[in-house]
């Protein structure tokens, strides 16, 4: 009777995961790096999470993911290893510093793309993620690796008939974090406003509000990404992006930090890219990035990559990307400070 039982319990799991129009995918993803810095450390700063070891091969990202979705549910789950895990979730506890990505949803009108999600997802803000293949550039710009890549919380979202409107309203655990700070009770918002016009323009504009020391401190933050793409042809696209965030200190007083990019990229050929990147970032009360500088962070960077895919699942990048800062905050050769920076770093990504 238990081996009839268990055969029973293995038909009907079987039938619900692969009903009519439900899907059930696995996938995986490896990206490996190597930098060389010009200035000899060992590792980058601790505001680049991305890429992170100087002078060695090492991983970046691997994650396992598996997805499933029906008429009206959806989850998604993957988990990662890597020094991004390492470095950008190294305040989480335990295990969670391996969750890459842990969510479900349900479809709330059946006749309407209404949904509501819970979990941890990837970043409402931004147009760069943790996956390198997915960016135009190698590695990621000073506002992307100092601006959340994740977030965990509830999201109700809608797409209207037409494709072309997406919105979405967030209740989150805090800033760029899966557990909830225990000095920190109050939770944050964020909202998400997608335009898109076929496949030839996007404009995104995303925020958070919320705590970000203690609920006795009120120290409140508000965060604002906007980003535009262009496709000029079928070779050239441009993207344009401006965050700037605004926070209270205990004084009452505000400060304020932004960061214009501009980014270009231009096909070859089927399989070959090259973007070119121009950033600047200004923190003058290094709220968001410390340095050893009176006058905060305050720095210009420019990058020119190429991308190769070896293979339809196999893409190599090479890029060359180097900073120029208002004061000598790049640390170098024995324990010396330079205005300049400069890196080459090369990856192999793999997608199956």
């Amino acid at each position: 009777m238990k081996k009839y039982y268990l055969i029973f319990i293995f038909l009907q799991v079987h039938s619900l995961i692969f009903a009519q129009k439900d899907t059930l995918i696995f996938s995986a993803y490896l990206e490996t790096y190597y930098t060389y810095d010009f200035g000899k450390n060992s590792e980058k700063p601790s505001y680049f999470c991305s890429y992170h070891r100087n002078n060695e091969i090492n991983l970046n990202i691997g994650f396992l993911k598996v997805q499933y979705q029906s008429e009206r549910t959806r989850t998604n789950f993957a988990f990662m290893a890597g020094t991004y895990s390492n470095t950008n979730l190294a305040n989480e506890p335990g295990v969670l510093k391996n969750i890459f990505e842990a969510n479900i949803g349900w479809k709330i009108a059946k006749q309407r793309e209404i949904w509501l999600d819970a979990g941890v997802f990837p970043s409402h803000i931004g147009f760069e993620s943790a996956i390198g293949k997915d960016c135009w550039n190698l590695t990621r710009s000073i506002l992307a690796d100092n601006s959340p890549y994740f977030e965990s919380g509830i999201r109700i979202s809608y797409t209207n008939p037409q494709n072309n409107w997406f919105f979405a309203g967030l209740l989150l655990n805090g800033w760029q974090q899966i557990q909830r700070r225990d000095h920190i009770r109050t939770p944050a918002w964020g909202h998400q406003i997608v335009f898109t016009q076929s496949d030839y323009l996007l404009l995104n504009s995303s925020s958070f509000i919320g705590e970000v020391r203690s609920d006795s401190i009120k120290t409140i933050r508000f965060f604002h990404n906007f980003y535009g793409q262009l496709l000029l042809s079928k070779k050239a696209n441009f993207t344009i992006g401006f965050d700037i965030g605004l926070q209270q200190k205990p004084t009452k007083n505000w400060i304020v930090w932004y960061s214009p990019v501009v980014i270009a990229q231009y096909k070859l050929h089927d399989r070959a890219k090259i973007a070119l990147r121009g950033e600047y970032y200004r923190d003058k009360h290094q709220n968001i990035i410390q340095v050893p500088s009176i006058e905060g962070f305050s720095t210009f960077s420019y990058s020119l990559n190429y991308d190769y895919w070896l293979a339809p699942k196999i893409l190599w990048r090479l890029e060359g990307r180097g900073f120029e800062g208002h004061e000598a905050i790049f640390k170098s050769y024995q324990n010396s400070f330079s205005k300049r920076a400069f890196w080459i770093t090369t990856s192999l990504a793999i997608s199956f």
